[in-house]
């Protein structure tokens, strides 16, 4: 719990958080390396974890609107790759790195707490409310 009148931070960066988090899952439902999908208030969200990182992405491609968390997660690249037509993106930037895609995914800012559970932020990263 936080004193009263602190600024909360972001757990893995340390740094001010002045975001607002929902919280989506429990780290256990998430096995390391795969994809999960949640339908949020701002949309349906892809969420991995790769070596105590977490990635949080829209869950559409950018190219056909195909579902990403259908299609091949790749833990060492940190890339998700959709089964329509083929297009990579960067889970951590959301660029589009190979394919017919041409613009980014949205790209979540996501933390763990102390007690196990996966929030991500209400608007994705960049974006100021």
């Amino acid at each position: 719990m936080r004193a009263a009148g602190s600024v909360p931070t972001d757990r893995s960066t340390g740094r001010l958080s002045l975001l607002d988090y929902i919280r989506v899952a429990g780290i256990a439902e998430i096995p390391e390396g795969e994809m999960r999908v949640y339908d949020i208030s701002v949309g349906r969200v892809a969420i991995t974890h790769v070596e105590h990182r977490l990635f949080a992405f829209g869950d559409e491609c950018t190219h056909s609107g195909c579902s990403l968390s259908d299609g091949e997660f790749d833990d060492r690249e940190v890339t998700v790759e959709c089964p329509c037509h083929g297009s990579v993106f960067d889970v951590e930037t959301g660029e589009p790195i190979e394919g017919p895609a041409q613009d980014p995914v949205p790209v979540f800012p996501a933390r763990l707490t102390d007690d196990g559970w996966v929030e991500i932020a209400t608007q994705p990263a960049g974006e100021d409310g």
